[in-house]
């Protein structure tokens, strides 16, 4: 039998596309919608993080409860080994994410919700989601998810209180994007009126349930914005050139984004048909982990 000789650059290269999951080339998976160098700008690298705090509402047992959503989108470095951020900047695996945590406390009339979603994107790449973690506490107890890429799949690890669910582990194809990264990759668009692009779209993962996700279709739509009817009660300052966004799936639900044109294009309001929403009251660039 003929032997197959195999460089060790190959090697290292096979493992590395084993380990992230295979890449197409740039011309491959690069669309003109999509601001690829978005996150490479120096504002990142900064040392700090930006806050931003938003009024909310959420359905939850029916009714439309209101509650106050903070957003925190930093740069990290992470390293291969643990696929977390790192604590030692001199070693050789790292690679830069983009990371955007969600909490929020929501009110009901027993006892309150606690939700955590932290969603990473490689910096290199707006549309392509690395790892997503979510947890939710309440009185009955507690879930968590994770979908972390491995091969050309995400792993799903859940564990749930919920008959039927329970603990386990289950694979979904990546390629959809996630409706909790929509904050981040709609704001690295190239934004023009009429611009138009469909997506397969996961549902949001901001619940207490560990259900596998079926992605559904869904249509982007970018137009100009009438910021004098469809942005009150938002601070004036806060509002520069809003383009509009709508995002409508197949499925009937639809949410519609109101979007910074200037960089580095704030999320100003969001509304979904299923009654959550967004309106942005107050943003800045702080290091929130620096305090007693």
């Amino acid at each position: 039998m003929k032997k197959i000789l195999i460089s060790v650059p190959i090697l290292l290269a096979l493992g590395s596309a084993l380990f992230f999951g295979y890449k197409h080339s740039a011309e491959e998976t690069q669309k003109d919608y999509i601001h690829y160098d978005w996150a490479k700008n120096k504002l990142w690298d900064d040392g700090m993080a930006e806050v931003a705090l938003y009024e909310a509402t959420k359905e939850i047992y029916g009714k439309s409860r209101p509650f106050e959503y903070v957003y925190i989108l930093v740069k990290e470095e992470f390293n291969k080994a643990y696929r977390v951020k790192t604590d030692d900047y001199s070693r050789e695996d790292l690679y830069s994410v983009m990371k955007i945590n969600k909490f929020c406390r929501v009110e009901t009339l027993a006892y309150p919700y606690h939700f955590l979603t932290s969603v990473f994107m490689h910096r290199d790449n707006p549309e392509s989601l690395h790892k997503l973690s979510h947890t939710s506490q309440e009185w009955c107890g507690t879930t968590s998810k994770q979908f972390l890429e491995k091969g050309n799949k995400y792993q799903y690890d859940y564990m749930s209180y919920f008959d039927g669910e329970g603990s386990g582990q289950a694979k979904i194809e990546q390629g959809p994007w996630f409706e909790d990264q929509l904050s981040y990759s709609l704001r690295t668009l190239n934004f023009t009126d009429g611009l138009e692009f469909d997506i397969l779209l996961y549902p949001t993962q901001v619940n207490n349930k560990a259900e596998l996700p079926k992605p559904v279709k869904a249509h982007v739509r970018v137009m100009k914005s009438n910021p004098g009817t469809e942005l009150e009660g938002l601070i004036s300052d806060l509002i520069q050139e809003p383009w509009k966004v709508i995002v409508a799936k197949d499925n009937q639900e639809s949410l519609t984004y109101w979007i910074n044109n200037t960089y580095p294009n704030y999320i100003l309001k969001m509304e979904s048909t299923d009654g959550r929403s967004l309106l942005l009251k107050e943003i800045k660039r702080d290091k929130y982990w620096d305090y007693e």
